[in-house]
């Protein structure tokens, strides 16, 4: 090993004059980019003439990309001398960036209702309550409390994971991320039961039910997510491949568990809570 001018460490062992990775060429890009082009093109498709074909061939390609990719990141992270100092920071303000983008993703749902729910009379239609009068929400303290307990306690468990991880407590480790990944998966069991007992629908039912099930269904989505994300972390860490000092890998799905505990905080303070009508639904 050397250093550059910079002080970083150069693998000198690869033939590598600078601290950066450069990857070896990849299908993975343009075969994701089609992926992504079908998918697009396949919701069209299923919208306007009921044909779901070129929809499954897009999500088959993003799903293949996304483990064939992530597998290839994986290898690279345990070959020595790849994943250098720089390298890891760079791949830490990825992470910081893509976490970003999501914030400002739920910022735009969160301006849809609000602009809704703070002047109801936007659209001209005479409506001046909110939520209209027409609908009954959730009761906040029946699933909608029973899911924030669950995602706060599962920002716990993660939390105790990571701990262990540094305490080079492996038993712990899989523990934690264990039960994190249990409560992910109960919180979905328990979402699909609000949704499938909802007292409105997300057709026909106005502008309330879109904001709500979109500002809600893509958190549950962004749940499913990290819970893949989790399970992943789980099967590496059986497998031995975190330690205390080379561990970005958990620490992302860490980053974006937590991001999402946040994020249904606020739904469940402004859209569940503050949001509830006169009438709520039992």
């Amino acid at each position: 090993m050397s250093s550059d001018a910079h002080g970083a460490t150069v693998p000198a062992a690869h033939g590598l004059h600078h601290p950066y990775h450069l990857v070896n060429p990849s299908p993975w890009p343009i075969v994701g980019a089609l992926g992504g082009f079908c998918t697009v093109l396949g919701i069209i498709f299923a919208a306007h003439f009921g044909s779901y074909v070129m929809l499954v061939i897009g999500a088959v390609l993003v799903l293949g990309t996304m483990f064939f990719w992530w597998r290839d990141v994986v290898k690279e992270s345990r070959t020595p001398g790849l994943h250098t100092p720089v390298v890891r920071l760079g791949l830490r303000y990825g992470m910081i960036f893509f976490i970003c983008s999501e914030v400002m993703f739920f910022v735009a749902f969160f301006w849809a209702y609000f602009n809704f729910a703070l002047f109801p009379d936007v659209q001209g239609n005479g409506q001046t309550v909110w939520p209209p009068s027409t609908i009954h929400t959730f009761d906040p303290f029946h699933v909608p409390i029973l899911n924030t307990m669950i995602l706060l306690l599962s920002g716990t468990t993660v939390t105790w994971a990571h701990h262990c991880l540094l305490e080079r407590d492996r038993k712990g480790l899989v523990w934690g991320l264990g039960l994190t990944v249990l409560l992910g998966m109960s919180f979905t069991l328990c979402q699909a039961i609000e949704y499938s007992n909802a007292p409105f629908k997300f057709y026909g039912g106005g502008v309330y039910p879109s904001t709500f099930f979109l500002a809600t269904g893509f958190h549950g989505f962004h749940v499913i997510v990290g819970t893949c994300f989790l399970i992943v972390c789980w099967f590496r860490a059986r497998a031995g491949h975190f330690t205390p000092e080379r561990h970005f890998g958990f620490e992302a799905a860490a980053w974006y568990w937590h991001f999402v505990d946040v994020v249904w905080l606020f739904l469940f303070s402004c859209i569940y809570w503050w949001g509830a009508s006169a009438v709520v639904a039992s």
